[in-house]
């Protein structure tokens, strides 16, 4: 493959003219949201797709920077699919905001966490005198970077995962994609967690369910497309064979984000966060909980 992509749809579509066995595809459309779930089942689909075995969720919404209303039919989406991923019961989970938040296209899980409802810190007896018996205990970290903290994010996170024993533990990252119709307006879910960097060619340490002992589930929005990948993408529009192009006549230093990339990351932030809020406290309204953390 002569791209680079963080989107297992955008795997799939590369060789979708081929049956492959190990993976199963689906799409499904919810009020108006194409919801693209792609399940990788055994070894041969984990190679052929690049990816670890497990569930696949693209969610592919109105652009981000074309719409403000948060509470429109994308957050539902969004929460019914993250709960469909989360563990049943009541037990803590742990969110961690991966990312630099000093980098615009980095800082989408810094800001997620941001408008996080964190409640490990309410005592019960606290949580029944407001009339919120039902809260789940939630607990929110940004780990930064290698470069700030020395410290790997999984590192960090497995520190803390040891410490509360969260009953699974969510990550949020931004992402790489191939196609830049895709950047500011795809959600991917996935139960198979995440390698930070991946998608910029700076892989870290893996951060999932092996590493970690619990469920990961990994959330992210592609900000950035590499610019050897977009140089490929519109080659291959124009009808130019890409066995063609030599690899060393494309740079791959080079990372292109949308101009609107403030608005993206500023709402894809607050899309994501409260899609995780509402999942895991069902109970209380979407309103309520955005005048707790606003």
């Amino acid at each position: 493959m002569n791209f680079r992509t963080d989107l297992a749809l955008e795997r799939r579509e590369y060789i979708d003219k081929h049956s492959i066995d190990g993976v199963i595809s689906h799409k499904k459309t919810v009020s108006g949201i194409t919801v693209d779930t792609i399940t990788v089942t055994n070894s041969q689909g984990e190679k052929a797709l690049g990816k670890p075995i497990g569930t696949y969720i693209t969610v592919e919404t109105v652009p981000f920077t074309n719409n403000s209303d948060l509470f429109s039919p994308s957050l539902y989406v969004l929460r019914d699919e993250l709960k469909g991923l989360l563990p049943k019961g009541k037990g803590c989970v742990l969110v961690a905001g991966l990312g630099n938040e000093d980098i615009t296209p980095d800082a989408l899980g810094p800001r997620c966490i941001s408008l996080l409802f964190a409640t490990r810190h309410i005592p019960d007896e606290l949580a029944r005198d407001i009339g919120l018996s039902s809260l789940r205990p939630v607990a929110g970290i940004v780990p930064g970077v290698l470069g700030k903290t020395g410290m790997e994010s999984s590192e960090i996170i497995s520190g803390i995962a040891k410490k509360i024993e969260p009953s699974a533990v969510i990550v949020i990252d931004a992402l790489a994609a191939r196609s830049t119709e895709r950047l500011g307006r795809t959600v991917q879910l996935s139960n198979t967690g995440i390698s930070p960097g991946s998608g910029v060619g700076n892989h870290r340490q893996t951060i999932n369910e092996e590493t970690l002992g619990v469920p990961v589930i990994a959330i992210g929005v592609p900000t950035v497309v590499d610019g050897r990948t977009l140089a490929f993408d519109i080659l291959e529009k124009a009808g130019v064979d890409e066995s063609t192009i030599k690899s060393s006549d494309m740079k791959d230093s080079m990372m292109v984000t949308p101009k609107e990339v403030d608005a993206l990351i500023e709402r894809a932030s607050r899309l994501i966060a409260m899609a995780i809020n509402t999942a895991l406290h069902p109970d209380m309204e979407g309103e309520d909980i955005l005048a707790v953390v606003s």
